[in-house]
């Protein structure tokens, strides 16, 4: 079931009705819980001034994408499978800001971020200002499994790509024609105008984040940038810490908004370790969010779940789409005035989304 309290609705946040703090070691009792507990995936579509034309698509976008994720540990996977398959979901879907439908940096090109993280083994992958890769969420699980490496970027994780046979496509098929428009109508802006989040254009993140019945948690985020951004440059989205992270000590984290802003703080590992000194999932996200903004003026918002299961969708901006799946059960919204909550059918289909 989803439970939304006045006071965290005024917050802009939305958490899981099992409100069970999370210490740094989990006691006995933690564990047994932790046993029964149900899987719990959930996912952002980005936290900024989304337009009301594209706010239908981008919740029911997030709402296909958390039933994804869902199915994947209905067959079985772990928490790591439900993670990529929540962000392939994202990443193939146009209305978001990874894979297809990337924003396009200076030159007009689409370069892709993306990380993946496994809580229990601490195992992480990562690309970045990587082109012509419609997933690279899943390039990023295959530097985590196939090399020693955490992080590849640019032409040589193009060039792992191929060696390890991740398909390439043609950048036309990456770029859409809304994309393509708004390149267009800023690509004449001075330099220092992307110094500032501006919440009003800036086109952002996809994430998951994911908890299976074993209580392993697993963390996974794309992007394709900031629109107009300089060429190479690389925000907080692949960089552990900052973009994501997940530690089943206490659990796993997306963050979304101003790259820099996130990277100053290491926004994810900064809501982890409130969580460790025992806060819960929503209160350690508020407080996160709250010293950003506070530090550097930076907005945004992050999604993250204990592994207890208990989560939390928290957020700076205008909006943000999100959903989860708890319990045979989908909660959705995009601001604080919507939560919706639907049941999920029996079955491991994204039929469970009534259009």
């Amino acid at each position: 079931m989803c439970q939304v309290s006045a006071d965290e609705a005024e917050n802009n946040t939305q958490i899981s009705q099992n409100h069970v703090s999370m210490a740094e070691v989990l006691s006995e009792e933690d564990r047994e819980r932790k046993s029964k507990m149900s899987a719990v995936v959930v996912v952002h579509g980005g936290a900024w001034a989304i337009p009301d034309e594209l706010a239908e698509a981008s919740v029911s976008g997030v709402k296909a994408a958390a039933c994804e994720g869902f199915s994947a540990l209905k067959r079985g996977g772990n928490a790591v499978d439900a993670v990529e398959a929540a962000v392939r979901a994202l990443e193939d879907n146009t209305v978001f800001n990874a894979g297809h439908g990337a924003a396009l940096n200076a030159n007009g090109e689409v370069e892709l971020d993306a990380i993946i993280m496994d809580g229990s083994t601490l195992a992480s992958g990562a690309v970045s200002c990587v082109k012509n890769i419609a997933n690279p969420v899943s390039l990023a699980r295959a530097v985590m499994e196939k090399t020693a490496h955490i992080m590849l970027t640019g032409r040589g994780a193009n060039m792992f790509a191929e060696s390890v046979g991740v398909a390439t496509v043609p950048t036309e098929t990456l770029v859409t024609e809304y994309e393509r428009k708004e390149w267009e109508k800023r690509k004449h802006y001075v330099a220092g105008v992307m110094e500032d989040f501006n919440s009003q254009w800036a086109h952002d993140t996809v994430g998951a984040v994911a908890v299976d019945c074993a209580g392993n948690v697993a963390c996974a985020t794309s992007t394709g940038g900031i629109r107009n951004k300089m060429v190479g440059r690389v925000g907080d989205s692949p960089i552990i810490g900052s973009g994501g992270y997940a530690d089943n000590f206490s659990g796993a984290v997306s963050c979304t908004g101003h790259g820099e802003s996130i990277l100053k703080v290491t926004l994810a590992r900064l809501i982890l370790s409130h969580i460790e000194q025992g806060k819960p999932v929503a209160e350690a996200s508020q407080a996160s969010l709250r010293y950003m903004g506070d530090r550097v003026r930076g907005a945004g918002g992050a999604i993250a779940v204990s592994p207890s299961g208990q989560w939390a969708a928290t957020f700076t901006t205008e909006r943000m789409a999100w959903a989860a799946v708890e319990d045979d059960v989908l909660c959705y919204c995009i601001h604080k005035k919507n939560l919706q909550p639907s049941p999920v059918a029996p079955d491991s289909t994204p039929s469970w989304i009534e259009k």
